[in-house]
């Protein structure tokens, strides 16, 4: 059975964890800037706020490449109608219905935390490289050419909240609160106890000696 940990009040201002913080700050805001970035860039070019299959994707390509590549150089700026018509890509599609949104979060973070875990979080497959990064970027890249044209395609809160902030545009928004949570717990559920269970280091090598 998965457990969870928590630690003391002061381990959440260790160096070590300010650090963490830090990272994670960055990493959201290069990956929301390329992803958010593609489908302003895209609409400005088109002067179209509807996402034809060659924005589809190029927006896909785009949060692919932003996961599985090196550090970015955000230089760039744009106005809050171009925010808006991006963040449209995070409201739902005529025809969906806010249930079906939130069932399509689901499964789409659900492929994306399995896929983390499958490559980058099995203590049992160790490390693997840079195949982890990659693969991580794919299934990105597959969920948005999947869920895009009804759900947005989101996966992460940050990358639907950091829009809805810009434009003020919060309609819907909890559909990408709620999918996202679900499907990643459920995830890390099915993983840790199915595949990974209880796990136990190896012995170190002085054991054998």
């Amino acid at each position: 059975m998965v457990k969870i940990a928590s630690g003391s009040l002061g381990d959440s201002f260790s160096v070590g964890s300010l650090k963490a913080y830090l990272s994670e700050f960055i990493a959201t805001l290069l990956f929301v800037f390329a992803g958010v970035g593609s489908a302003i860039a895209y609409s400005k070019l088109t002067a179209d706020a509807a996402l034809d299959p060659p924005g589809l994707v190029a927006v896909a390509v785009a949060h692919a490449f932003a996961l599985a590549s090196a550090p970015l150089s955000p230089a760039s700026s744009s106005n809050s109608s171009q925010v808006l018509r991006a963040s449209r890509l995070m409201e739902l599609q005529q025809g969906m219905n806010a249930v079906e949104g939130v069932v399509m979060e689901i499964v789409i973070t659900f492929a994306l935390v399995y896929t983390v875990y499958a490559t980058a979080a099995d203590p049992k497959k160790g490390s693997i490289g840079t195949i982890a990064p990659i693969a991580i970027g794919f299934i990105v890249g597959a969920n948005i050419l999947a869920a895009g044209p009804f759900s947005g395609g989101s996966m992460n809160p940050a990358r639907s909240f950091g829009p809805a902030v810009v434009s003020g545009d919060f309609s819907q928004n909890w559909i990408y609160w709620l999918g996202p949570l679900v499907g990643g717990g459920l995830a890390g559920l099915v993983y840790g106890d199915i595949f990974i269970g209880s796990y136990t280091a190896a012995p170190v090598s002085e054991d054998y000696a």
